[in-house]
């Protein structure tokens, strides 16, 4: 037990990323039935479809799970509404200042942790009195950092501006990844990408595909004058590369995405002019897997690598 575990009543130190059109209920429930923190990603949904899922993850699971909710989108409010009539007991909350809603949540029992991508808001967090912070590094997909801090640069940094439970996110997949981030100071992940190309995943076959197929270097940040995000390359992902290379302004950039980029992308299966956000860990992913297995073999790995150092530690002591 650690402080995530206890602070979310969870058996791992593990969050799944609440991904826009990929973490439906299922995938929720299926994360917390394995022993982690799933969580509804409130940022595709309407206010109806989002009080859908939550009521059928409550039917599908009698451990905790959460949402998250992505404070920049127009209808937050009517979300916001949801999860107090609904209620929900942990919000993730992220894109925006962490003051907006923390109190009123907290006001109604909720724990919240939100996402940041540098020591600044993550200051703002403890200001805030958020429950828990969760740092996310350049090598995530969605919405990411203007400063492009790696998440081991940034994991240390924010453990050394504050106080309040941390959780690491970006280019995590594996127990190896998991351990690295818990000895940079974090006390668990969230992961994102390798629930995606799970089964019970929300996302189409065919963006799940794209996902293992994927190798090093086929992802790239983009849209940096409108939200940071990166991308799999495709028709889309070089037509915006070629807008920006011409100077394009936010403007531009929002009428080459239309309406329903990502959900063309990422939740109808058109890799070809869809918005594919995914994170630079897709190289690494090689099968779609039900979420149990990919929870088990998380753990199992962590506790695989951390014995074999401390095998080294010890056998180094030794030779003195």
């Amino acid at each position: 037990m650690n402080r995530i575990t206890s602070l979310f009543d969870i058996q791992y130190p593990i969050i799944q990323g609440g991904m826009i059109w990929c973490s439906g209920w299922e995938l929720a429930s299926a994360v917390s039935n394995a022993g982690g923190l799933g969580l509804i990603g409130g940022g595709s949904m309407d206010p109806d479809t989002f009080r859908h899922h939550i009521r059928k993850a409550k039917e599908a699971t009698q451990r905790p799970f959460g949402v998250n909710l992505p404070l920049i989108y127009p209808h937050i409010q009517d979300m916001v509404n949801v999860v107090i009539e609904e209620e929900v007991k942990i919000v993730f909350t992220s894109a925006g200042s962490p003051k907006k809603y923390t109190s009123f949540f907290k006001e109604h029992g909720i724990k919240v942790a939100h996402v940041i991508a540098n020591v600044k808001f993550a200051l703002k967090c403890e200001e805030a009195e958020v429950d828990a912070i969760v740092a996310e590094g350049f090598e995530a997909g969605g919405h990411n950092g203007f400063e492009e801090t790696t998440t081991m640069t940034l994991i240390p940094l924010v453990r050394r501006a504050v106080k309040s439970p941390l959780i690491a996110a970006g280019g995590i997949g594996s127990g190896g990844a998991m351990l690295a981030a818990m000895a940079l100071g974090a006390e668990g992940v969230q992961i994102g990408s390798r629930f995606a190309a799970s089964e019970e995943s929300s996302a189409h076959h065919s963006f799940k595909q794209k996902i293992i197929d994927s190798k090093d270097g086929d992802t790239k940040l983009t849209l940096r004058k409108v939200i940071p995000v990166r991308l799999i390359k495709n028709d889309f992902f070089y037509k915006v590369e070629d807008l920006e290379s011409k100077g394009a302004t936010a403007e531009d950039l929002k009428n080459l995405l239309g309406r329903g980029r990502a959900r063309k992308g990422m939740f109808e299966g058109d890799t070809v002019k869809g918005e594919l956000e995914i994170g630079q860990v897709s190289a690494l992913i090689d099968e779609i897997k039900p979420t149990r297995a990919i929870v088990n073999e998380i753990m199992e790995e962590f506790e695989s690598v951390k014995k074999n150092l401390q095998d080294i530690h010890f056998l180094k002591k030794d030779r003195g």
